[in-house]
């Protein structure tokens, strides 16, 4: 249908001037025909309303412009950043629109936020629908004013006459450009005419943040709701047996219990619901519950985790990458080295714990949930009430932080079969304890190394072996056991990195059931890239050579990459002597298409060490916003250190008993060294920023502190002997 047409049938063209565009290549689960824009068709009530709509952008008559940011906000920028491409184009500035958080809706076709991609996913489709609405509103200016194209410019709202600085409004243009057909392939603006672009800019959900008028997950609220505090089993498998509520329903507020299920994958785990009138009720009635649990038996606790790692490091894997001759070649070389690295198992642990409220009605479904993937969601829970996705809406509010747990259905979909269970709106709080010992987790892993060196102390052959759980395995029951080219395991070391002769890379299976695995801030790369990293130190160190030049010397065929090294090197004066005491240690990776490192100084503080600084440089293409670059990356060494330093998930008997921040420490403000982050100035389009500068910070440490002590540490979270782990950090 032509978008004249449909506009004078809609009802809508005299009022807005609504556009969206078809985004190739972004979503995970489908692609789109490239270069197609096309309108979507918008809410008539919510026109009337206020309420927010589907397409990107929608500009009044009187001149009121809102810019949707489609992808959800948990803290990493794209409530600004979205609506700052299409501001760009537009010539606004953000202060002069109004943004909005939209629903879940088809029409915007991936609303997911994971895997560092919303920029680079977004860099060009949200430039052209800005693009698009300045050569549509510039058109209609020009047949007003009966003028040549390409006699009118914009700015703050307003098209400009350049032969007599006339100006009109954009809204006094909405129905004149409402009647143009969208340009297919509008004309971008150049590098040289961008003013918001790299520019420092404020985050406009900042201010509402801080003075607590901003709505998070937690802050969700409808008439008629009651409260749900829910009893897991502790082994994630373990059945209902028997309840005995008496005591929890005499609990003032607690309305009724009822058993429930939590849709984790392919299963299906039970709890009991406690109901009540309020939260504190429910947690209150949770106490006084007396359940008893069909368990199975023999379930892992970490011991047997560990040991069934390093029994399953004897296998020679399934092959991911290897060249024909590499066990010739590293038999053959003048030396012949290789080490084993462990990580743990980690929770999120985002601040703001997880809940959820949903209202399901007989013929309707309405979820309020601080997700990462609200399309996702809607599907899922269209597809469990057996409604049509159309009859499921999915308010998203800000979430209080992620790092991927909150880009999983589970907690979404117990919320909507205990809504249909009870007939009523219900919102079910967790808990801390519930958070840390419930939620699927980051999996621990087992990095076994090989590297060959010739005589003059040259890579000749390097092997990288993981042995890991797999996510597909944990959710989806996925046969891993000879599976080619697992899902995400063998990132970023799947392929060479460095230049050698030979290379190879392999997988082995750990299967940990039933412990619920997903993906957990830059995923497996924050397991593989500690190995990596510190294993060419060793290589390095074995060889005489200095750790930064024995890198660069194995960069030529990844130029990307040396330039990196090199620029993260001179940013940390890394060829200046330290003074006594002090050392420094050095990783850098590619992942989420950047590339970025760190430099990292210790020193010896009594019996143990403090970190100094921490230097990082990433090459995520154009900066969009420094700012938000900076407070990503020293997010992530603040995350990095915590995985490095602080507690692991612990299990006994399939049972994690890990339960709140006393045992699974979190780094503190005045544990904090001095962070330093430069952007290497790139002209190429973004690349991932909210994990890459993640990975490498473990090894940076490790290496450093092999520098200053002499000690190696293979094993997360460091422990180095005399070192008290509260006093790594000072």
């Amino acid at each position: 249908m032509k978008r004249r047409k449909f506009l004078k049938q809609s009802g809508v063209a005299t009022s807005a001037l609504a556009i969206g565009i078809h985004i190739s290549g972004c979503s995970w689960n489908e692609k789109f025909p490239p270069g197609v824009i096309e309108l979507y068709k918008p809410n008539i009530d919510d026109l009337a309303t206020g309420i927010n709509l589907n397409p990107y952008l929608y500009i009044t008559a009187d001149n009121e412009i809102t810019i949707y940011a489609h992808k959800p906000e948990m803290g990493q920028g794209t409530f600004q950043s979205i609506p700052l491409l299409i501001a760009e184009e537009l010539d606004l500035d953000l202060q002069d629109v109004k943004i909005k958080q939209p629903r879940a809706d088809e029409n915007f076709l991936d609303q997911s936020t994971g895997g560092s991609s919303s920029m680079r996913t977004m860099w060009e489709p949200m430039r052209k629908v800005g693009a698009a609405a300045r050569e549509m509103l510039t058109s209609a200016a020009t047949k007003r004013w009966n003028i040549a194209p390409g006699s009118c410019t914009t700015e703050g709202g307003n098209v400009i006459n350049t032969i007599t600085q006339e100006k009109l409004s954009y809204g006094s243009l909405v129905a004149e450009a409402a009647e143009l057909d969208i340009p297919e392939n509008p004309t971008l603006k150049k590098e040289s005419e961008y003013r918001l672009i790299g520019a420092r800019t404020e985050r406009p959900d900042i201010p509402p943040k801080i003075t607590g008028t901003a709505n998070f997950g937690m802050d969700m609220k409808i008439e008629g709701m009651v409260y749900a505090s829910i009893e897991r089993s502790p082994c994630f498998t373990g059945t209902v047996k028997h309840i005995d509520a008496a005591t929890c329903l005499a609990v003032p507020g607690v309305e009724q219990v009822v058993k429930c299920i939590r849709p984790v994958g392919v299963n299906r785990w039970e709890g009991v619901a406690v109901i009540a009138s309020n939260y504190w009720a429910a947690k209150k009635g949770r106490e006084a519950l007396n359940i008893t649990w069909d368990e199975p038996e023999n379930l892992p606790d970490s011991k047997t985790l560990h040991d069934s790692m390093i029994k399953l490091a004897e296998k020679e894997g399934v092959v991911d990458t290897e060249d024909n001759n590499f066990n010739e070649v590293y038999d053959a070389s003048d030396e012949q080295i290789s080490a084993q690295y462990i990580t743990p198992f980690l929770a999120h642990a985002p601040m703001e714990p997880i809940s959820i409220l949903a209202d399901v009605k007989e013929t309707t479904c309405e979820i309020w949930s601080a997700t990462q993937f609200p399309g996702w969601v809607r599907a899922a829970a269209a597809t469990e009430l057996e409604m049509d996705v159309e009859n499921v809406t999915v308010h998203c509010p800000y979430m209080g932080g992620s790092f991927g747990r909150k880009g999983f259905t589970d907690f979404s979909l117990e919320g909507v079969l205990l809504s249909r269970e009870i007939g009523k709106p219900v919102k079910i709080v967790w808990s801390r304890e519930d958070d840390i010992r419930q939620s699927p987790m980051r999996p621990g892993s087992l990095n076994c190394l090989k590297g060959g060196l010739d005589q003059d102390g040259n890579l000749t052959s390097f092997q990288h072996k993981v042995v890991a759980p797999s996510f597909d395995h944990s959710l989806r029951r996925v046969d891993m056991k000879d599976k080619i080219n697992p899902p995400w395991i063998m990132e970023p070391i799947g392929k060479p990195f460095y230049d050698s002769k030979t290379f190879s890379s392999r997988y082995v299976w750990l299967d940990a059931t039933p412990l619920p695995l997903i993906w957990w801030r830059s995923v497996y790369s924050s397991t593989n890239v500690f190995g990596q990293e510190c294993f060419i130190d060793e290589l390095a160190h074995k060889a005489g050579r200095d750790p930064l030049e024995f890198r660069l010397s194995m960069l030529n065929n990844n130029p990307k990459y040396k330039r990196l090294l090199t620029f993260l090197a001179d940013k940390a004066r890394y060829n200046e002597d330290l003074p006594s005491g002090r050392a420094r240690g050095i990783a850098i990776t590619h992942c989420f298409e950047s590339t970025a490192g760190q430099v990292i100084e210790v020193s010896k503080s009594g019996n143990g060490i403090k970190i100094e600084k921490v230097i990082t440089a990433i090459d995520c293409g154009i900066a969009i916003n420094p700012d938000n670059i900076k407070a990503q990356c020293e997010g992530s060494v603040i995350m990095g250190l915590t995985a490095a330093m602080k507690d692991p998930m612990k299990f006994e008997n399939g049972r994690v008993v890990t339960s709140n921040f006393h045992d699974y420490r979190m780094l503190r403000i005045d544990e904090t060294p001095e962070i330093e982050t430069h952007i290497y100035p790139s002209r190429e389009k973004p690349t991932g920023v909210g994990e890459p500068a993640l990975p490498t910070v473990a090894p940076a440490l490790a290496n450093a502190i092999f520098n200053l002590t002499g000690d190696r540490i293979r094993t997360l979270p460091m422990d180095i002997g005399n070192v008290k782990q509260e006093e790594l950090i000072g």
